[in-house]
């Protein structure tokens, strides 16, 4: 009977080891720099933008207000709000692009939404989701600024 305990408390301190895995790169100043929880993960606001209702021609207004959206992405970036931006191809759906806010509330994303020109204009509209990803995410912006060649 004595044995039966041994091996179950062997296997039950494997279980929870193994149960239990640690990193051995784990850097607890970065994780707490970028907010991250122990699995590594933090929660963002993803925004799908889609074409808006104002349908102008007008190219004086449209170029005005897609040219004060592409500012409003650098100064969102630089402030560390915005993580990732990008273009959709043409779809059905009628996505033209995708914002990852470095916010977790809905209501923190409608505040930085609301400056930018192309949402105000109604040329394009935003649909909010709560999104949980890799706390490690804002950190590929520094390399992606030594990427490009020919800017925008």
């Amino acid at each position: 009977m004595k044995h039966i305990y041994i091996i179950l408390a062997v296997l039950l301190t494997v279980t929870s080891t193994m149960a239990q895995k640690t990193n051995p790169n784990y850097d607890p100043e970065l994780a707490t720099k970028l907010g991250a929880d122990d699995y590594g993960m933090k929660s963002y606001v993803f925004v799908i933008l889609k074409t808006g209702k104002n349908q102008s021609t007008d190219k004086v207004l449209r170029d005005s207000c897609f040219a004060g959206h592409m500012d409003n992405i650098k100064r969102l970036v630089k402030d560390n709000k915005l993580i990732v931006a990008g273009p959709m191809e043409k779809n059905e759906k009628t996505y033209r692009g995708i914002f990852i806010l470095n916010v977790t509330t809905f209501d923190e994303a409608k505040l930085l939404l609301d400056t930018d020109p192309a949402i105000k204009a109604e040329f394009l509209e935003p649909e909010l989701f709560n999104w949980y990803g890799s706390a490690a995410l804002p950190e590929y912006i520094e390399a992606s600024d030594k990427v490009w060649k020919i800017g925008f």
